[in-house]
């Protein structure tokens, strides 16, 4: 990554010809940047990411018409989330220090600053368009799914019980890292989530969230190979290739990067990105192509069964960001409805697993 001493870290709105002129020549392009105009993207809810669009004066060889930078979210309820969380210097240092050994397709970063006090940070990154964007509302198709759990085996397989990872500080859930999610803030996310929705949620989904709050420390510290993980490893972070171009699948968002079991992100990604019925008709076959994957990519000991084992465990995960999440980012219509199909992805498949029976009591 370049040196970043010299070039402020500054809003989106503050982005200026001579500051982009500035990053552009330190990514290696000599240019001068003649105006630069941004319009927000995406719907990221912690985050704000803004497209670029780029004049240049003379010649630009092969400097990008278009970059798309990600800043802190102007919502100061979920700006406060991406601070006390660590999710902004989380994403930078991925960028800056793990994204070359993560295997996985990620967009080129051509410059990520954060400020370790303030967590002010600005990301500039390669424009993946014509790609499309996920929708975790639509979900994707089974051969969108068979992709994406492609470059999930890729990604965990870089750093599959590499003892190094827990040495990092800013890394997710790693012996060194400050311990975000405890037992009683999950419990008080909760009750404030039966509090505000009501007789909205069903009822058994108020047995599952009861369930697993209950055991959350269990959950928390269950044992298992671990690996570079996304932890928010669903449609809406990825961008999916078109036919006029476009990686075939990349992933976007790396706020909640950490050190666990694969099957966090892999059976959180199946709980929502599939509706129930396909999910049951195709999971086995995709996750046994995974595995296989897995295998192919050098990772050994870890057999079919025991993923499955864990698969059953972690399909918890969507069900608990759901109402995690949307008690403490910046409420909106869209977000009630997403975090309402989350919850009911996540409860039917602990349902489908039988994970319940997995807690201890």
């Amino acid at each position: 990554m370049t040196d970043t001493l010299d070039l402020p870290i500054v809003a989106s709105s503050a982005i200026t010809p001579e500051w982009m002129t500035a990053a552009l020549r330190k990514a290696g392009h000599d240019v001068t940047v003649a105006n630069v105009t941004g319009k927000r993207v995406g719907t990221g809810q912690v985050g704000e990411s803004v497209r670029f669009t780029i004049d240049y004066k003379g010649d630009a060889g092969s400097a990008p018409r278009s970059l798309v930078g990600k800043f802190p979210s102007s919502d100061p309820d979920s700006r406060a989330t991406g601070v006390n969380f660590g999710n902004y210097i989380r994403e930078v240092n991925f960028y800056r220090t793990l994204k070359a050994s993560a295997g996985i397709t990620t967009p080129v970063c051509l410059h990520a600053d954060v400020d370790p006090e303030t967590s002010d940070f600005v990301l500039l990154m390669e424009d993946l368009a014509p790609a499309q964007p996920g929708d975790q509302m639509k979900g994707t198709s089974v051969e969108e799914a068979r992709l994406v759990l492609g470059e999930a085996a890729k990604l965990h397989a870089s750093h599959w019980q590499d003892d190094a990872m827990d040495e990092i500080e800013w890394l997710f859930e790693t012996k060194a890292a400050p311990k975000y999610t405890q037992p009683d803030l999950i419990k008080t996310l909760w009750q404030a989530f039966r509090e505000r929705y009501g007789d909205a949620i069903p009822a058994d989904c108020i047995e599952i969230g009861e369930a697993i709050t209950r055991n959350f420390e269990f959950y928390r510290s269950y044992e298992g190979p671990r690996c570079l993980t996304h932890n928010d490893f669903r449609p809406d972070n990825m961008m999916f290739g078109t036919a006029e171009g476009g990686y075939p699948v990349s992933v976007v968002d790396w706020q909640s990067v950490g050190y666990g079991c694969c099957m966090a992100d892999v059976s959180y990604f199946l709980s929502g990105a599939l509706k129930r019925d396909i999910r049951r008709e195709h999971e086995k076959d995709l996750l046994t192509e995974y595995h296989t994957r897995l295998c192919e990519y050098g990772v050994t000991g870890y057999s079919f069964e025991e993923m499955m084992k864990h698969y059953a465990l972690y399909s918890f995960s969507l069900f608990n960001m759901a109402f995690t999440a949307s008690m403490i980012v910046e409420r909106t219509e869209r977000g009630d409805k997403m975090f309402f199909q989350m919850l009911r992805g996540g409860a039917d498949h602990v349902l489908d697993t039988g994970a319940l029976s997995l807690l201890p009591n």
